[in-house]
């Protein structure tokens, strides 16, 4: 049996069978909460214990039942799931964490890794894929796709402080989600209602984003969004 958050329904989970692994999902878009609730539910040895639609109720449903596992989308309502998944391990949490994206693992990946996730897959993979990325996780190993384990490794283990193979890299978590809405065209007051940011926060990170890649004006920084997100979206 499956529910979202005590916020949204008020259940609880009695009846789970303890030999079970349990599963949070956290997904803004319920027609994919509930389809992956249902392919977990219907796999041996799985069971999903929550579901959530942003990234409170998330934390607040990590925090009630130490999942086994949290499938996290990085588009969250009220919040990132890169954000979420460091908040959970700067808490000491034991649940494992495995991203499930539409977002380009080639941009994500890393930074998923590095935020404290043991693993990346995208939305596009097969049913079959995100179980298997449920089950190696549960081993306590890293999940990715076959052409970007080595790329992400190699760069991950260089650990020598220089930058990665393009500006976009030296962007922060934060500033990258800024700089991706800037290029879908919302504007400072509407990124900030959207991340519960005030503009002046917003606009410090554009300043920022500007200066990482040597953009002049805010023209230069649009234009240069709108491209990006056209090539990654």
């Amino acid at each position: 049996m499956t529910t979202d958050t005590p916020s949204t329904t008020g259940s609880s989970f009695l009846n789970r069978d303890a030999g079970n692994a349990t599963i949070l999902i956290v997904d803004d878009h319920p027609i994919v909460r509930h389809g992956l609730a249902q392919l977990i539910d219907d796999t041996t040895g799985l069971e999903v214990c929550e579901k959530a639609s942003n990234a409170a109720d998330a934390l607040d449903a990590i925090r009630k039942h130490q999942p086994d596992v949290a499938v996290i989308d990085i588009s969250l309502g009220g919040g990132n799931g890169l954000e979420l998944i460091k908040q959970v391990k700067a808490e000491g949490s034991q649940t494992k964490m495995l991203v499930s994206s539409m977002h380009d693992e080639l941009l994500y990946a890393e930074r998923a890794l590095r935020a404290g996730a043991m693993g990346y897959i995208n939305k596009s993979e097969g049913t079959d894929r995100i179980i298997e990325a449920i089950r190696q996780i549960l081993t306590g190993r890293i999940y990715l796709s076959g052409p970007i384990t080595e790329r992400v490794l190699q760069r991950m283990m260089r650990n020598d402080g220089r930058a990665g193979d393009s500006p976009i890299d030296t962007l922060s978590d934060r500033e990258l989600e800024v700089f991706e809405m800037i290029g879908q065209g919302k504007t400072t007051k509407q990124i900030a209602k959207s991340l519960h940011l005030s503009p002046k926060t917003i606009e410090t990170h554009r300043e920022h984003i500007k200066t990482k890649l040597n953009l002049e004006n805010n023209n230069e920084l649009v234009r240069h969004a709108v491209q990006w997100v056209l090539e990654n979206g």
